[in-house]
């Protein structure tokens, strides 16, 4: 009777493993991706820009079955100035970020945090205004589901960007939300 009970056990977890080992065995640990979607600009920065867009490469490392990763993000964001404030252009950002990436090991649709910091170039194309430029740092924080389909992943994500001020400068704060494609 023992036996019997410890047998079923013992079939009952491997069986309920299976989709987990499955699935992590056809995710490779090293990804590299692209992202695109909306930037939406918030606080002193949403006073002068209109929503934009934003798109991203990445690199990352997840090893199977740690729910902790790292990526490696460049991005490229850039907002049309406001006709309000009488200047034609945009101001674009372009960063470099290190995140870490926690996610729950899965085969299915899976919910993730990712946060990091990096660096930030702001730039300006606008009349008088061309070559303006200013490097900073900057951190992001934000979420994310990957959805796995065969042989890639995809997924959306959502993360607030804070870029610090500068010479007594207000801090710049973005919200991109991006659709993107790991292989």
């Amino acid at each position: 009777m023992k036996r019997s009970i410890l047998a079923a056990a013992v079939a009952a977890v491997a069986l309920v493993s299976l989709p987990f080992a499955g699935g992590a065995q056809a995710t490779s640990p090293v990804n590299f991706g692209v992202a695109a979607g909306a930037a939406l600009p918030m606080s002193d920065l949403s006073d002068f820009v209109n929503t934009g867009w934003n798109v991203t490469g990445m690199v990352g490392f997840h090893p199977t079955m740690i729910p902790l990763g790292v990526r490696v993000d460049v991005a490229y964001n850039s907002f049309a100035i406001k006709d309000a404030i009488g200047i034609n252009g945009n101001i674009n950002f372009t960063n470099v970020s290190g995140n870490l990436i926690w996610s729950i090991p899965t085969s299915g649709p899976s919910p993730y945090l990712i946060g990091g910091a990096g660096w930030y170039h702001l730039a300006t194309d606008a009349p008088g205004l061309e070559g303006d430029s200013d490097n900073r740092f900057g951190f992001a924080l934000g979420g994310g589901i990957k959805l796995p389909l065969s042989g890639f992943d995809t997924f959306l994500e959502a993360r607030y960007n804070q870029i610090s001020g500068s010479g007594g400068s207000p801090s710049l704060k973005f919200v991109p939300i991006t659709f993107g494609i790991m292989f």
